[in-house]
């Protein structure tokens, strides 16, 4: 099965993004090139294979996020994948 998950743009260079996950704890870099929308740092994109998918508002992200928190069988203290609240 593959899994789609929300990221925190920190920066982009040469339509790379560099990417904050569980918490800012690792970064993933993601190729922006099949968005058709403009991203900035701060905003929240949903990242597959190395690629940006889509952009998400801060409240579908989080939602998300808490979504996979609850399959996981993770508490919120335990395991905050992109959430920096």
């Amino acid at each position: 099965m593959c899994l789609a998950v929300p990221a925190q743009v920190r920066d982009i260079e040469d339509g790379m993004a560099r990417c904050a996950i569980h918490g800012g704890q690792n970064s993933i870099r993601a190729s922006l090139m099949l968005l058709d929308e403009y991203v900035t740092s701060g905003d929240y994109v949903l990242i597959h294979a190395g690629f940006a998918l889509r952009r998400l508002d801060r409240s579908e992200a989080l939602k998300t996020m808490d979504l996979m928190q609850e399959m996981a069988g993770q508490d919120a203290d335990s395991l905050t994948w992109g959430r920096q609240d």
